[in-house]
């Protein structure tokens, strides 16, 4: 049995829950709502590459090429240094600079020919790309999110890319037109978000990683200064998770209530066989 070639997060205790770490050659979906770790999450799978000698591709469309240096300084990562040595490149697809790495436009064209560019630029071997977010390309057209996702995959895939594809999720990532990128994810870790007792946590789940045995329960996370992300365990099983939603349990209880109404006397008789 061949053996699946796995790159590391950059987390070893989130590594664990994917046997190892995301397979080669795969395009993860990592998707949540704004502020659940998943830049920081993409940050430490760009770094871990760095210092497996992977060539790294990182293409930011919400926040500057500035912006994802200095959050990665926060948590020691030295993204400039890997820059100088050529084994990074931010391509900043949001303050439209005027300098080779930049987008003019989210056109998904324009990003596949600027990822290949940075690829040829950067030479031959086993690469990471980040797209934080994917979902920006398909912001004013969201029926395209599926076709562009494919696009995505497929153009890319003879490149030597394994690819975190981010996904902000909002309504147009809903029910409306299906979540396209999701659809033909090989993997999908989704970042969370609730208020427990007044303080916000955040907690990270493996839905989906194809060719691997990984962990079905959702683990608490933090992001500690200095350290970047970190696991905290794994969740407490929360009322909500078993319950059924409130307006199903209203329709029950209503349901029952009429039911006793109408026929009392077989209600009973239920109650003493039970």
């Amino acid at each position: 049995m061949q053996l699946v070639e796995r790159l590391s997060t950059g987390i070893p205790e989130f590594d664990k829950l994917i046997d190892g770490g995301i397979p080669k050659g795969f395009l993860v979906a990592v998707t949540g709502e704004p502020g659940t770790g998943k830049t920081l999450f993409s940050i430490h799978f760009t770094d871990q590459g760095v210092k497996d000698g992977d060539l790294c591709i990182y293409v930011t469309t919400e926040e500057s090429r500035d912006s994802i240096i200095k959050q990665a300084e926060q948590f020691g990562i030295d993204f400039s240094g890997a820059i100088k040595a050529k084994r990074l490149l931010i391509i900043d697809a949001l303050m439209g600079l005027d300098d080779p790495w930049s987008l003019r436009s989210l056109e998904i064209e324009e990003l596949l020919n600027k990822v290949i560019e940075a690829k040829k630029f950067l030479g031959y071997g086993r690469s990471r790309l980040v797209i934080d977010s994917l979902s920006a390309f398909w912001l004013d057209k969201p029926a395209m999110a599926r076709r562009y996702s494919y696009l995505v995959k497929k153009v890319l895939a003879k490149w030597d890319f394994t690819i975190l594809a981010v996904s902000q999720y909002a309504i147009t990532t809903s029910d409306a037109f299906g979540f396209g990128l999701e659809h033909i994810a090989d993997g999908i870790i989704r970042f969370r978000r609730f208020i427990r007792g007044g303080v916000l946590r955040r907690y990270v789940l493996v839905e989906k990683m194809r060719q691997t045995p990984h962990s079905l329960t959702m683990h608490e996370i933090t992001a500690l200064d200095g350290k970047g992300l970190v696991i905290l365990g794994s969740a407490k099983e929360r009322r909500e998770d078993v319950s059924l939603p409130g307006v199903v349990t209203r329709k029950v209880v209503k349901a029952k209530i009429e039911r006793e109404m109408e026929f009392p006397s077989e209600i009973s008789s239920e109650e003493e066989e039970i």
